[in-house]
């Protein structure tokens, strides 16, 4: 007869056992797969502990040799930039829903919109302007004498004549071009005009005050001549009596352009009011 302790017996439960945490260990991985708030609380440790071994193994000599180590470095450092990036984009997008709601609260007037058309450009040889552009869009596309012009990265110019099919761009880099501009963190105004260098120049500047390095130069709208908040670029030289700007605009697509209007706040009519308040001041007075 059989001991019951023996070492089949001693085994039975321990395959059970096994068996058990095996089975709670597919049902965990299938919920964490499944549900996004496990995922999303383990995606960081699992991120860095791919990292961690793929930066504690050490390429062979002939990986080193042939450069396939430090293509793999690129590789994991883009993904990481990847990584960093989508974070950001997703809590750029949380900021942007959270500010529309904002907005709708507090019934918030957005700017006044307007017809802008997206044109094709080249340059100019034989104008009246050192520095102008030609558009392939006119007055039949609806634009007009006074439209700013911009590309993806920051203000062109404005134009200054129309025809039917074609218009006519003052570059911001000419010299007899004019925007007024301010400083982004330091709220300074000046008038920028171009130089044959591509930059820009501040005059007019603020007796009090100077602009920050690096600082970000934006239109000022006054004047009515460009809308306010249009990027046009960083300011280079902070010191000194001539102010240089970077003009971001050289730095995307010159190929094509969107000509846009600016659309001018009315002005407030009389109100009744102040009319009433004032014949009654008339007859007080007689």
């Amino acid at each position: 007869m059989p001991r019951l302790g023996g070492k089949g017996y001693r085994q039975r439960p321990l395959r059970r056992y096994g068996f058990f945490v095996a089975v709670a260990g597919l049902l965990a991985l299938l919920l964490l797969q499944t549900s996004p708030r496990l995922s999303q609380g383990v995606e960081p440790v699992r991120t860095a502990a791919s990292d961690q071994l793929f930066h504690v193994t050490r390429p062979s000599l002939i990986d080193r040799i042939s450069g396939a180590s430090a293509k793999e470095r690129q590789i994991l450092e883009l993904e990481s930039r990847v990584r960093e990036l989508a974070q950001y984009k997703a809590l750029a997008l949380t900021m942007a829903e959270r500010l529309e709601v904002y907005e709708d609260i507090l019934n918030m007037q957005g700017e006044p919109g307007g017809a802008e058309v997206t044109a094709r450009i080249m340059a100019e040889t034989n104008g009246p302007f050192a520095e102008a552009l030609l558009a392939n869009a006119g007055a039949t596309n609806g634009v007009l004498e006074g439209y700013f012009a911009e590309n993806d990265r920051g203000l062109v110019g404005r134009v200054v004549q129309v025809g039917q099919r074609s218009s006519r761009i003052l570059k911001i880099t000419d010299f007899n071009s004019r925007v007024p501009v301010m400083g982004e963190a330091s709220g300074l105004r000046a008038i920028m005009y171009g130089g044959r260098d591509g930059l820009g120049r501040l005059t007019d500047l603020p007796e009090q005050g100077d602009f920050l390095p690096n600082e970000r130069i934006l239109t000022s709208g006054e004047g009515g001549l460009f809308p306010r908040g249009v990027v046009v670029g960083h300011v280079r030289d902070a010191e000194g009596k001539e102010i240089r700007v970077d003009l971001e605009m050289l730095n995307g697509q010159l190929s094509y352009v969107r000509l846009k209007p600016i659309m001018s706040i009315p002005v407030p009519e009389a109100f009744p009011v102040e009319t009433e308040v004032a014949e009654l001041t008339d007859e007080d007075g007689s």
